[in-house]
């Protein structure tokens, strides 16, 4: 690829990225991370968890998505009878009428859409959570020991209640780490909110526009992969990650941030250094530079993070929130790799 055709196609991507945002926009008020780390997510072929109380349009947000894209739809309402089957689908009888023989036929579920809305996850016990296991990491589901290949592409955007809400099931470990973002979505400023309730007292029609189809998505996200990161963006992400797993080693003589020693129980795996580095990735790509900076790993931190590390009991005791220990983290830890010790030496030389 020519450096003028990558160009072109750096800038095709941000004018459809831009163009996306607008459009959800004409129907979503604010929420700007919001909505950008949504989308990062689809650029990079993985799954998003948007977290908040109900009410905050968490469901319209993802819905009005899909009808920005050219794509297959299908909302899965999580309740606490819902069945592994309902989910993924089941195998049937079924009778040909010509010569009066049955037999067994596979009845698709509605995970077999490109875009799939798995609204109120924590409602639904943990046996139907699983169901999801298979799809969103293998992107096939195993009905009667055949497999049955998922639409491409395949995202799974979840919403989910605080658990501290009565009729929650904290999903596990396992299925939180397959997903690259926990979106955590807030309250509307007095404005936004202004805005909310005039939008809604006049019950206005709003066209939306599809901007992409799943063509042109692909070349987007095949940019992204091709995206190329320095090296010493890489190992800044290595390091953010790293300085969780206090049950670890320390790396050579770059000091553990304080807060991460004393509330963090356990860390992320090799899944968050990926994740931050793909991340990173679809952030250059929609700026319309293709330069992987360690500024782009900064500012994805907290989504990949903060589901991927378990505060400690002292954590819970002191009212440290995830978000608190990353950012203590992203402040203690150099971009440049260069610890607190190394940083002192080097002034004394050169003073």
């Amino acid at each position: 690829m020519t450096d003028q055709s990558a160009m072109q196609q750096l800038t095709e991507a941000k004018a459809s990225f831009d163009q996306l945002r607008a459009e959800i926009h004409k129907v979503i008020v604010g929420q700007n991370d919001v909505v950008d780390q949504i989308l990062l997510c689809m650029l990079c072929r993985s799954h998003g968890l948007l977290v908040g109380v109900p009410g905050l349009a968490k469901t319209l947000l993802i819905s009005t998505i899909a009808r920005t894209l050219s794509m297959s739809f299908a909302r899965i309402q999580f309740t606490p009878d819902l069945m592994p089957s309902d989910i993924t689908g089941t195998e049937m009888i079924q009778e040909d009428k010509t010569t009066g023989s049955r037999s067994l036929q596979f009845v698709r579920g509605p995970i077999f859409a490109n875009v799939v809305l798995a609204d109120e996850i924590n409602r639904t016990p943990p046996k139907t959570q699983a169901a999801l296991l298979e799809a969103m990491q293998e992107r096939h589901v195993t009905i009667g020991g055949q497999q049955h290949m998922l639409p491409d592409p395949f995202f799974v955007l979840a919403t989910q209640n605080p658990i501290e809400q009565e009729g929650t099931y904290p999903l596990p470990e396992a299925q939180l780490d397959r997903f690259m973002f926990q979106i955590h979505i807030g309250y509307p400023t007095a404005e936004e909110e202004a805005e909310i309730v005039r939008r809604s007292a006049m019950r206005e029609s709003i066209e939306i526009t599809k901007i992409i189809d799943a063509e042109k998505l692909a070349r987007i996200q095949k940019l992204v992969q091709q995206c190329p990161v320095p090296d010493h963006v890489i190992s800044y992400a290595l390091r953010l990650v790293r300085a969780t797993r206090i049950n670890e080693p320390q790396d050579g003589d770059m000091p553990r941030p304080e807060m991460a020693r004393e509330y963090l129980s356990w860390g992320a795996g090799p899944r968050a250094s990926e994740a931050l580095i793909s991340a990173a990735k679809a952030c250059a790509v929609v700026d319309g530079t293709g330069q992987v900076t360690t500024e782009h790993v900064r500012k994805v931190a907290r989504p990949v993070l903060r589901h991927r590390i378990m505060p400690n009991y002292s954590a819970d005791a002191d009212q440290i929130t995830s978000d608190m220990i990353i950012d203590a983290m992203l402040k203690d830890i150099p971009t440049d790799g260069m610890s607190a010790r190394d940083r002192k030496n080097m002034d004394l030389v050169v003073g």
